[in-house]
Order: C-alpha cells, then structure tokens, then sequence
C-alpha cells in the first residue's frame, strides 16, 4: 500500500499508540494535541513503544505533533478521533473537521461503545463517517473493530480495514452500528455474571479472575466462543442452556455491588482497592505481565508476517 497522510485526535492511551503503527507502517502521521504535557512526551512515549517490540526508532520519523488541528490533518486521507469518551466533544470534533478536510477524507472514531451515528449525526458528508474500536493498547492488541453505519458508503469499510490490516492489525467488519459493538458487548456480559457472583457469595474476586484465567481463558485465543461450541456440539451447548441460562443474572442496568463499590472510592488499583485489594507493587507487576505478555505476542505475529 502506498503511503498515505493519516491525522490522528490526541496523544494520549489510544491515539500514540495509533499512530505509533501507522508511523511504523510508513505513513505521514500528523497528531494534533491540545494539551502541552501530552505533546511534549509524545517522542518519549513513541520510543517506549519501539524499545518494547524491539524496533527500531524508524516509526518516529513519520510523525509529527501538532498543537494546531488544521496543520494535523488537512491533507489526510483519513482522520483516527482518538478524544475522551464525551458524545459532544467528539461531535464537535467531527464538525471542526468537516470544515477543514477533503469532501472524501476518511473520519473514523475510536469510542468503546458510542455509535458512530450519534458522532456524525449532523454533518453534511455521512458516508464517509465510519468506526474504528482499537483495543488498548493498540499498537499491542491486534484487533480493530471497523462499524459501518446505516451512512458509511462500502468503499469506505474496504478502504479503512486495508488501512489498518496493511498496518498491522486485525480488522472485523461490524455491520450494524449498536452501542459496544462486538468486544464490548462479549465483555461486558462476562463482566456482569462476574460482579453478580461475587454479590450473590458465590466466591471472591480472586476466584473468578483465577477460573477464566485457567480455564476457558486459557484457550479463548485460538478458540473462539462459537467455534467451541461447533467442536462439542450444538446439542450440548443446547443442553446447558437449557439449565444455566434461566440462572443468569438480569440485573437493570450496572449491577447495584459496582454502584456501590464506586460510590465508596474503591475503583480499583489507582485507589487499592476495587473488587480486589492491591499495594502499588501488586498493582505495577499487573501491568508489566499485561504489557510483556502483549508485547511478545506482538512481536511473534510480526515475526509469523514476515515469513
């Protein structure tokens, strides 16, 4: 794929690590930042990310930093909104770029659950309005999910999953743009039985992390749910639904423990406690095993690419 000018919105947890792998993919990459301390780390934060996968400093050199949209972004091919999770702050995003990009730049949005309808909803050029759920950390996490609306023109889906399959991700075409798309959704489901068993008594926190971690979690990265589920049989997995699934917890909305959990301060390990209790040394070797474990999967699929 020929190289392309990619603007990307924010600096911050997503939006470096996106435009880390276009860099790295040899794309121009222009990130616009309002916030001074995020765009004078951004150099620093770029070089954590090749340190870790061990490349070279190469990506670096295809992007720059900008505190001034307009020079980010106006000569994109497409536009990667990485900003809070704030409806109106991404609507406003997408308006202050109509009016300074291409009729037919790209506008993609990074939100975890907010459909990219409601973010386009008043602009003049809808079809080219599309999703892009990154996972975090992007530049480590292979998947991204590419929604298309009931606006996005076709030729804007295969256009942006060639983008990001050519920089090394794994896209999914999601057909209908609900909130939580596909990830989130399976996520959160698993989220809520989880909260629901440590309510109810059934065990601790500790044991539900311990039984996805060495049971079926264990193979979720090469099976998954519905491929299990042809491998044992549809009559089986018919079988236990017919038992389990009237068991299930139907709570009304965010289960009334997490409320409350959140209404005391425990919001997990930036506080010391959250479901779990954690000290700040428990706490960092999480993320370091999170971050080595992702970096070296990583580093084998690009290793699994080039051969």
């Amino acid at each position: 794929m020929a190289a392309e000018n990619i603007g990307v919105i924010g600096a911050g947890l997503m939006g470096h690590g996106i435009a880390y792998r276009f860099g790295a993919a040899g794309h121009s990459v222009g990130v616009f930042e309002p916030n001074a301390e995020l765009r004078s780390s951004l150099v620093k934060r770029l070089g954590l990310i090749a340190e870790l996968l061990g490349d070279d400093r190469s990506a670096l050199d295809h992007i720059t930093v900008h505190d001034e949209l307009t020079s980010a972004v106006e000569n994109a091919a497409i536009v990667f909104e990485a900003a809070p999770e704030k409806l109106l702050l991404k609507q406003k995003i997408f308006a202050d770029l109509e009016a300074i990009v291409a009729t037919d730049t790209i506008l993609a949005s990074n939100s975890s659950a907010i459909p990219s309808t409601q973010i386009g909803l008043h602009l003049k050029h809808r079809e080219r309005v599309i999703g892009t759920h990154f996972w975090n950390p992007p530049h480590l996490v292979a998947l991204v999910e590419v929604i298309q609306t009931e606006k996005t023109s076709d030729a804007v889906v295969a256009r942006t999953m060639d983008m990001t399959r050519h920089a090394g991700w794994k896209p999914v075409h999601v057909r209908k743009d609900i909130p939580g798309f596909i990830g989130n959704r399976l996520q959160h489901a698993l989220k809520r039985e989880a909260i629901a068993l440590v309510a109810d008594g059934i065990c601790d926190a500790e044991t539900v992390d311990d039984v996805v971690k060495n049971g079926f979690g264990a193979r979720l990265a090469v099976l998954g749910p519905l491929e299990q589920s042809d491998l044992v049989g549809l009559e089986l997995t018919l079988d236990i639904q017919e038992t389990l699934i009237q068991h299930l917890d139907r709570s009304a909305g965010p289960h009334p423990f997490l409320r409350e959990k959140v209404a005391q301060g425990k919001l997990g390990m930036k506080t010391g406690e959250g479901f779990r209790r954690w000290t700040p040394r428990q706490a960092d070797e999480v993320r370091q095993r999170l971050s080595q474990f992702l970096a070296d999967q990583a580093k084998a699929r690009m290793q699994t690419d080039k051969s």
